[in-house]
């Protein structure tokens, strides 16, 4: 028995992960990149410019990024 409501196609599920294809370093602006589904060197540019405002709350905020997102697979 079908359903009286329409059916409508989910978009696929995005989990924040950290590349393995697009990376420098990790793949943590490459993750995001592909999350946010914008160029991974915009990523790169805006982590760069956060970084030089602030050098120790970047770089602690890109390792634990690096510890706490998963790798895709």
């Amino acid at each position: 028995m079908s359903s009286p409501y329409p059916t409508y196609n989910q978009p696929p599920e995005r989990k924040l992960t950290r590349s393995m294809t697009d990376k420098m370093i990790a793949g943590v602006c490459g993750g995001i990149a592909q999350y946010l589904g914008v160029d991974a060197t915009l990523v790169r540019l805006v982590f760069g410019v956060l970084v030089l405002a602030g050098i120790l709350p970047g770089v602690l905020a890109y390792i634990v990024a690096w510890i706490v997102m998963p790798a895709e697979f």
